[in-house]
């Protein structure tokens, strides 16, 4: 069993992740997103919040957990709890990737917090990613993973009670969450995480009724939305993932209208819960 103190030596633990922003990885994430894949070309500049589709940590297969994760202690502290799941993150943008440009993520452990919680004991690892396109910073993304214990044999996953999502909405899209659209996000992000496409893991192992909609594939689409009502060039926002979506499902997707260059959105299932919130930023 890895110690408090022994986690607190990872912190400030830093690794970099280069990548070139391949043109067939941008065509693949367009065609995944519903976008014409061969209107993008070297050189093209890329939406402000495409950084995060790129920079995977390869593992070799050897090094993959049964989770379908990289083993604990390889590109992530050891935390010695076994299920992991997204809560939130805080981003802001000052520049933009662009096709066939070399670029490079810095990974840094920002805090590690045991927390005990109301489903048992828990740790928040905050990892920070700054990215740089020829030494000039584009984006600095700081994203929490909440560590839970694992479920007994045939017990549910404990969840937060639901709280319904806000009823004054100015604009909304339903979005089917597809098996086919959640496996292809986990290709083009190289997520293998068996929550998201294994349902005898999900249900067995992990508690769930179901398939688990990927945190990542979420605000993403939720970023999407929002752009296409933006009154600015996108500069950051901040998200938290409140409740599990499933795979399947049509989520909503809404918000407010944007008023002195912000704007707050949500996601909300099909019993009209809140799941996900969301408030952006745009250059005015």
């Amino acid at each position: 069993m890895t110690s408090d103190a022994e986690l607190a030596r990872w912190v400030g633990r830093k690794r970099v992740v280069e990548d070139e922003i391949g043109l067939s990885a941008v065509r693949r994430i367009a065609g995944m997103l519903d976008l014409d894949p061969d209107a993008y070309k070297p050189g093209d500049v890329l939406p402000p919040h495409w950084f995060t589709m790129f920079f995977a940590d390869v593992a070799r297969q050897s090094q993959i957990g049964p989770d379908g994760h990289p083993v604990k202690g390889l590109f992530l502290p050891p935390i010695p709890l076994p299920r992991r799941m997204g809560a939130g993150r805080r981003v802001r943008i000052m520049g933009r990737l662009r096709v066939a440009e070399p670029a490079r993520r810095i990974a840094e452990v920002a805090a590690i917090t045991p927390k005990e919680g109301r489903t048992g004991k828990m740790i928040v690892l905050t990892m920070r990613h700054s990215f740089e396109v020829r030494g000039q910073s584009i984006a600095v993304d700081e994203f929490d993973a909440v560590y839970r214990e694992a479920v007994q044999p045939g017990e549910a996953n404990a969840s937060t009670p639901p709280v319904p999502a806000p009823k004054d909405a100015n604009w909304s899209d339903n979005v089917l969450l597809s098996e086919a659209l959640v496996f292809r996000y986990g290709a083009v992000t190289w997520n293998a995480h068996r929550i998201h496409y294994d349902a005898d893991y999900a249900r067995q192992e992990e508690g769930y009724p179901h398939t688990v909609q990927n945190g990542g594939l979420t605000m993403q689409l939720m970023v999407d939305a929002a752009l296409k009502r933006a009154p600015g060039e996108l500069t950051g926002f901040t998200a938290r993932l409140a409740r599990p979506l499933w795979v399947g499902e049509t989520a909503t997707l809404a918000g407010h209208a944007a008023r002195d260059g912000k704007m707050s959105c949500w996601a909300a299932n099909a019993k009209g819960e809140l799941c996900a919130q969301m408030e952006l930023e745009f250059a005015r």
